[in-house]
């Protein structure tokens, strides 16, 4: 590697590594932001653990206990918030303040922009994981067995990836960011649903047309390794890239810095 080389992919690493300080920073220094982001799935579970704390294996959730199924959807779907739901709102909101508009005017290039995002994405998906994990180790879940950690990496990073990939496509099709919120939920709420978050799916009907969206996979793909002792879910996992693929072309094409005009 040539000096010039070498001086580049530094170059490149150290504005990498600003711009996720930067999304960190902003993130935890808006303590409100980040207290519900973490509290919400965490008093979801908790809820769940007082219910069902001591409950049998149950062929309703599948042959496992109602808390062994909930705490790998619940992980999903905060997995879910934190890399469409959010992402989606803020990066409407960052175009419409015309804070985007600026970042584009600076050195740093919009893949690395956009890497950064997808980094701090993934850091606060692991922390909120950690902590859905350590609620429901306190109800007697057992612990994931380090021969399926790394499924649960790969599935969590891909899982990451893709959804962030579909909040910047929803994001670029969001006209004013008084409107994200309402477009970011009417998206997910119905997929939440039908893909058996909250509550196991028999139909189905309906689980041949969630299974072919990207949430039911992601918690199919997390449920294996978490509760039933399964490593690497390939089909489900394909479903996720597929729909990442898909989120990142509509992103490239659609995508804009600058305000939309009124």
């Amino acid at each position: 590697m040539s000096t010039a080389t070498h001086r580049a992919w530094h170059r490149d690493l150290a504005l990498l590594w600003h711009q996720i300080r930067y999304e960190q920073l902003s993130f935890w220094r808006n303590p409100q932001s980040a207290f519900f982001t973490f509290v919400f799935p965490v008093v979801i579970i908790t809820i769940f653990g007082a219910m069902f704390a001591g409950g049998d294996e149950d062929s309703y959730f599948y042959g496992l206990s109602a808390l062994e199924y909930y705490v790998p959807t619940i992980a999903a779907v905060s997995v879910l918030g934190s890399c469409y739901s959010q992402l989606a709102i803020v990066l409407a909101m960052r175009r419409q303040n015309g804070i985007l508009k600026r970042v584009r005017a600076t050195p740093l290039p919009a893949w690395m922009y956009f890497l950064g995002l997808l980094a701090h994405c993934v850091v606060v998906s692991v922390v909120d994981v950690a902590l859905i994990v350590g609620v429901g180790g306190l109800f007697g879940v057992p612990f994931p067995s380090p021969a399926q950690l790394p499924a649960i990496a790969v599935t969590l990073v891909l899982g990451a990836a893709a959804f962030c990939a579909l909040g910047v496509a929803v994001a670029s099709l969001i006209r004013n960011s008084e409107a994200a919120p309402s477009v970011v939920q009417v998206i997910l709420f119905p997929l939440v649903f039908i893909s058996g978050t909250y509550f196991p799916i028999h139909s189905g009907v309906l689980n041949r047309i969630s299974g072919a969206l990207p949430v039911r996979p992601f918690n199919e793909a997390l449920l294996g390794p978490f509760a039933q002792h399964t490593g690497f879910d390939w089909r489900n996992l394909g479903v996720l890239l597929a729909w990442g693929a898909v989120g990142a072309m509509v992103a490239v094409r659609r995508f804009r810095w600058d305000p939309r005009p009124e």
